[in-house]
């Protein structure tokens, strides 16, 4: 029971708030006693005991036996807030530590019940059941830094941690505070609870030496004030993605449909900008909150990384949240030590094409797998909720990343030349489609030309910059870079007397030949040599004559594979006037 699987200290101090919280407590504190260690050429301070306090209803006799027997408690029918499984306080407690006291009252704390469970004493065969609960005091040290104990309330005390990886106080905040404030964002929001984190050395004297409040973290990056560094401590740096960022799917279950919440979002352009924002501190933050947030009963359960792409330091700048109510936890797989969902990590990990076999729709499938009473069918809509809204906001990520770039690098060189050559091209009585088109009034040629580029996936403000630079410096021509649902390289559409030439950022040439020779990517140090960056430029240019070959060889008749290689000659002789200057 000792190998239950909670993660760390954390995860594990998160039962007992649990219990605080459902106990409808206000206030909740986790304090930790350290002493010194006396070594032989030092001395270091490490962790004598950890407790948690609370202010909450508090138990009688026969519920303190019941919160301290495993499988056993007072809400194991419930289906309303956080608690269910019965496992909480044993468990969690000597995951970590080899004996675990309770105090708790309900008529003022000097009339405190006590019980515990000694890992020795049941080794030993002295403790075989939960001892009954009887009056004991409070120690006095935990009155004296305690703030909550107040009518009602609770104290776990744990003892001999031979558990934890954190030694010291400090080192259990560090990692722990970031990981409550996520988990209880919504409770701290709402201000239903304040958790104190507190830590003090016992001897020579009580001394503290840490004392704050958790804050609020939340991943969706909408919720302030927040634990983000300033400026978006107090003002939001994602948006919601979509008209409305939330979704609402509805789930049967034993017989009665309960709503699941889907929640998008993205980062606001104004974070992503300035070179690598990835290493500034408000990205370094969100680089430690990667992944869906599946939260059950308004209190987060894990933070899971089944949707993400491993190393892309682009997915810190999305968010994604799932809600769901307890009445779903069989649906969705939720372990005892609610540390995760595991039908959706498993639903998450099928190849969604491969399910849907060859043209079938996901209506199709969905009644296949419930024909078939496969458990996993309820979580298929969620699935392709998440899959296809990610890709949509990938697009903007990487759109917001090109246009970043290009502001550092863009030159309109090129597109001035190609301007020139095209002009003495027309003046030869060459006429190409979109000069038919030149004569328009500006200001309707630039709101033409933004509209293209915004439903290419440029972000608003990037084509209207383009927009405004391609008619004021009179170009015929405007590059953008944009995720196409297409297998082409890139795209090429004639507007309002310009010509829109939109490079593929998802076609493999867009990688060897424009993103290699750009700066490297968000938290990757530029050390990378130019020859690899030439190389794979050669490379990239190479596969791409390698593929035309390949096209002209499999025309099907000699006529076709006479126009296509009329066509590349064709193109060589405009080429080499662009080309040439």
């Amino acid at each position: 029971m000792r190998d239950n699987g909670y993660k760390n200290a954390a995860f594990a101090l998160a039962e007992l708030i649990d219990n605080s919280i459902q106990a409808r407590s206000s206030e909740v504190e986790l304090l930790i006693a350290e002493n010194y260690t006396h070594l032989s050429d030092r001395t270091r301070r490490h962790i004598q005991n950890i407790a948690v306090l609370d202010n909450g209803i508090g138990m009688d006799a026969d519920v303190l036996r019941i919160a301290l027997q495993f499988g056993n408690g007072t809400y194991l029918n419930s289906r309303e807030g956080i608690g269910r499984f019965g496992m909480g306080l044993p468990s969690s407690s000597i995951s970590q530590c080899r004996r675990v006291d309770v105090w708790s009252w309900q008529n003022g704390p000097d009339n405190a019940l006590h019980s515990y469970i000694d890992i020795e004493e049941i080794m030993s065969g002295d403790l075989r059941e939960v001892p009954e609960p009887v009056p004991a005091p409070i120690p006095e040290v935990w009155r004296e830094i305690g703030r909550s104990f107040e009518k009602s309330g609770t104290l776990v005390v744990w003892s001999n941690i031979d558990r934890c990886v954190w030694r010291t106080a400090s080192a259990v905040f560090r990692n722990s505070e970031f990981v409550i404030g996520r988990m209880y964002r919504y409770f701290l929001k709402d201000g239903r609870v304040k958790i104190r984190l507190a830590s003090f050395i016992r001897e020579p004297r009580i001394r503290l030496t840490e004392d704050t409040n958790a804050v609020l973290n939340d991943p969706l990056y909408l919720m302030v004030p927040c634990s983000c560094p300033s400026p978006y401590d107090k003002a939001p740096m994602f948006v919601g993605y979509g008209e409305s960022f939330e979704r609402t799917i509805t789930i049967q279950a034993n017989g009665q449909p309960h709503d699941v919440f889907i929640r998008f979002t993205y980062a606001k352009e104004d974070a992503r900008k300035g070179i690598n924002p990835g290493a500034l501190p408000h990205g370094k933050h969100a680089a430690k909150n990667i992944g869906v947030s599946v939260v059950r009963a308004r209190r987060e359960l894990e933070l899971s990384q089944d949707w993400t792409i491993q190393y892309d330091p682009t997915e810190r700048w999305w968010g994604v949240e799932i809600e769901f109510p307890p009445a779903l936890d069989e649906i969705f797989g939720v372990s005892n030590n609610k540390q995760a969902a595991r039908n959706l990590s498993e639903i998450a990990k099928y190849d969604f094409e491969q399910l849907r076999g060859s043209g079938i729709s996901i209506i199709e499938l969905k009644s296949e797998m419930k024909q078939d009473e496969d458990p996993l069918e309820p979580l298929l809509e969620i699935k392709n909720a998440i899959e296809t809204n990610l890709r949509s906001i990938r697009r903007l990520i990487k759109a917001q990343t090109i246009s970043t770039k290009r502001k550092r690098h863009e030159s309109s060189t090129v597109e001035a030349h190609a301007t020139e050559v095209t002009n003495r091209r027309k003046e030869e009585g060459h006429v190409g489609l979109s000069d038919q088109t030149e004569d328009m009034p500006a200001d309707e040629k630039e709101l033409a030309i933004e509209i293209e580029l915004e439903e290419s996936g440029l972000p608003k403000e990037e084509a209207e910059r383009l927009a405004a630079t391609t008619i004021n410096d009179g170009l015929k021509y405007v590059f953008a870079q944009a995720d196409l649902e297409t297998p082409a390289f890139f795209s090429v559409k004639p507007r309002a007397g310009v010509i829109i030439i939109t490079l593929n950022t998802s076609h493999p040439a867009y990688d060897h030949l424009i993103e290699v020779l750009e700066e490297e990517a968000e938290d990757i140090t530029p050390q990378e040599s130019l020859a690899r960056r030439l190389k794979n430029a050669r490379d990239g240019l190479k596969l791409l004559l390698a593929a035309w070959a390949r096209f002209e060889d499999e025309q099907p008749s000699e006529a076709l594979r006479d126009k296509a290689q009329d066509i590349r000659v064709d193109w060589g002789k405009i080429a080499r006037q662009f080309l040439y200057r």
